[in-house]
């Protein structure tokens, strides 16, 4: 399809520097067929049944943005994907400046060796040292801000809490699973009391959910891959929920992306522990979830492509319109959607 049709006119002033607080205060733009209703995050467990359940990722975001040195030229790193116990790819800022085999200094003593350039631009990272990588990370790194509001402001203390979620146990991504932001424990309470589910799987968010996409045709787009894991345990409860006659709601798109990576033809989720590139345009049939809780996303981007996968192109285009008409807050600090399909 032409990446055009996913196109839409964002006003800056919708861009969210910012989270809501409480976190539970944003805003809920629920979709269900074609109908829209404005809400908040705490009219949730009046929105779902009981015997759903609400998938959560507990990835938790480490600090990927890196700057150094190469001789006298500033390079800057974000860590996309963990290769082994010392080497990451890792997308390169004046790239130009570096070649395989050169060594660049960042802050505190921390030291990587550029070892190869892949065929997308980005390179393989060996860091130096005894000390375990995230140990190095965590005295070098900084929180890595989506770029759309890194342009606008600085990252600061604030940002280290504001870009976890509740869930985040499991280190390793590079950007935060962003609809699980608006969750507190006050909220998830009430979705119990409501016999309303919960669970959480991990898949670790790389930096390639940032990356626009270029090509014309989505055809020609390619995704990066990320790591994720679904046990057999967790597998099990979530088959048994619907089968039981119960809705899967996953709460972001990296975890829709993730169980649908998982479950066979037939819709059954199976254990997972592997690389997933799937990419979900409009004409893909869904298996494993029923629904989907997310943030609003950019134009052209491969989120929007997968909401409108799954609510049809138009019915999208029409939600965003009205979410931009009754100043809802956009991307990873704004404002969420519960989208129910038909």
């Amino acid at each position: 399809m032409r990446v055009d049709l996913f196109d839409f006119e964002l006003p800056a002033e919708r861009i969210a520097l910012r989270p809501a607080s409480p976190r539970d205060a944003a805003r809920l733009l629920l979709v269900q067929g074609d109908t829209l209703v404005d809400r908040t995050m705490r009219d949730l467990p009046s929105l779902l049944r009981a015997g759903d359940i609400l998938v959560f990722n507990d990835t938790r975001v480490i600090p990927a943005q890196l700057e150094g040195r190469r001789g006298e030229a500033s390079i800057g790193v974000t860590l996309h994907k963990r290769i082994d116990l010392r080497r990451w790819q890792a997308f390169v800022r004046n790239a130009k400046r570096l070649r395989p085999g050169e060594r660049v200094e960042f802050h505190e003593g921390v030291a990587a060796i550029a070892e190869e350039r892949l065929e997308d631009g980005s390179f393989i990272l060996a860091f130096e040292g005894d000390e375990p990588v995230e140990t190095l990370i965590e005295r070098a790194g900084n929180m890595p801000l989506p770029p759309y509001i890194a342009a606008k402001r600085p990252t600061d203390e604030r940002d280290a809490e504001d870009y976890q979620t509740m869930f985040a146990r499991e280190k390793g991504a590079v950007a935060a699973p962003t609809a699980a932001l608006h969750f507190t424990p006050d909220l998830i309470n009430a979705l119990h009391t409501s016999d309303i589910a919960t669970e959480t799987l991990t898949l670790h968010v790389g930096a390639g959910t940032f990356l626009p996409v270029k090509a014309e045709d989505t055809d020609a787009h390619q995704m990066h891959s990320e790591w994720g894991r679904i046990d057999a345990e967790t597998a099990a409860r979530l088959n048994a929920v619907r089968a039981k006659g119960g809705r899967l709601i996953a709460v972001g798109t990296t975890v829709l992306r993730l169980l649908e990576s998982a479950a066979d033809e037939d819709g059954v989720i199976q254990p997972f522990e592997d690389d997933t590139a799937i990419f979900i345009t409009p004409g893909y049939r869904f298996r494993a979830i029923d629904g989907l809780m997310t943030n609003f996303h950019l134009p052209r981007s491969t989120l929007f492509m997968l909401v409108s996968a799954l609510m049809g192109r138009e019915r999208m285009q029409a939600a965003y319109a009205h979410a931009i008409a009754e100043e809802y807050r956009f991307y990873s600090y704004g404002d969420g959607s519960l989208l129910l399909p038909d």
